[in-house]
């Protein structure tokens, strides 16, 4: 690959070091916000947007996610850009204390620090809630937070998506938004009885995927998978909803696509189906693709 395709990969990515406009940062941050799905978890049916609220039902007890408004109070209003960051790359909240990894640090820690600055300046655009944020429902031992700097150690692999070099900057701007920012193997890959992800078996699908329903294999392989899928059915389906047999999606997957993949450009959603595509199939039969 020339140097000049492999910078075209950092510009991609949003890596490049040239200062940006305060309106330009907002902007972007508003696509990023939309593609890491931030909506969906943050908001209650019916509730105030971020406002917190949303039950997100595990094996370990019932979770919620918190407001996560530009409110000084029940919010991060008062989060510096550092401890946005290191929430998202670190899984620590602003007190030092241990996340849990249902908010999802395991994928959002490859995200640039430019690009989690930029998430951060569109929330403080949006309304603040004076919500308090809704207490999650764990039983013991998992209420426990000093256990999860175990768990971070046995699950857990912090560090910023590097680019591969070999690849083209389509398959690395599709791994970027997958393995990082769209998280889409919190919910598509098996989780070990500590609720870490299997990543041997990544994006094979799982039997408890959110609210404990299935997530189906998105592995291409052609019998328990996608692989009878080309490039433009999974771009599709990541617009639409719509899969090759003209089946609509429904369930988690339905908010999935009318909050985040709908909302990414055309290339965006090329770049997701070429890397999802070009990796390794795993035959793992989990409900309906």
């Amino acid at each position: 690959m020339t140097r000049f395709a492999f910078l075209l990969i950092f510009v991609a990515l949003g890596l490049a070091a040239a200062p940006v406009r305060a309106d330009d940062q907002v902007a972007r941050g508003e696509y990023l916000f939309r593609a890491g799905g931030c909506l969906g978890c943050h908001t209650a049916p019916g509730g105030a947007a971020l406002a917190g609220g949303r039950a997100l039902v595990t094996p370990m007890g019932t979770f919620y996610g918190p407001n996560i408004t530009s409110d000084p109070e029940h919010g991060i209003g008062r989060w510096t850009d550092e401890e946005f960051v290191r929430a998202l790359h670190r899984g620590v909240g602003r007190g030092g204390e241990q996340l849990y990894p249902v908010f999802p640090y395991p994928s959002f820690t490859k995200i640039t620090d430019a690009d989690a600055k930029a998430i951060k300046a569109y929330i403080f655009t949006l309304p603040p809630s004076s919500q308090p944020s809704k207490p999650h429902d764990v039983p013991f031992p998992f209420n426990i937070r000093l256990l999860l700097i175990g768990w971070k150690w046995l699950n857990f692999s912090p560090g910023v998506f590097k680019p591969d070099e070999a690849k083209t900057p389509e398959w690395n701007r599709g791994a970027y938004l997958v393995e990082a920012l769209a998280h889409c193997g919190e919910c598509h890959t098996p989780r070990n009885l500590m609720g870490g992800i299997e990543r041997s078996r990544a994006l094979s699908g799982t039997a408890k995927g959110p609210d404990m329903k299935p997530a189906p294999n998105i592995t291409p392989d052609p019998e328990t998978g996608i692989g009878k899928w080309n490039q433009n059915d999974l771009a599709y389906f990541l617009e639409s909803g719509i899969d090759p047999d003209g089946d609509v999606t429904g369930s988690v997957m339905d908010e999935v696509i009318q909050n985040t993949t709908s909302k990414l450009t055309s290339d965006d959603r090329r770049a997701i189906a070429a890397y999802v595509l070009s990796l390794p199939p795993v035959v793992h039969k989990v409900g309906r693709k």
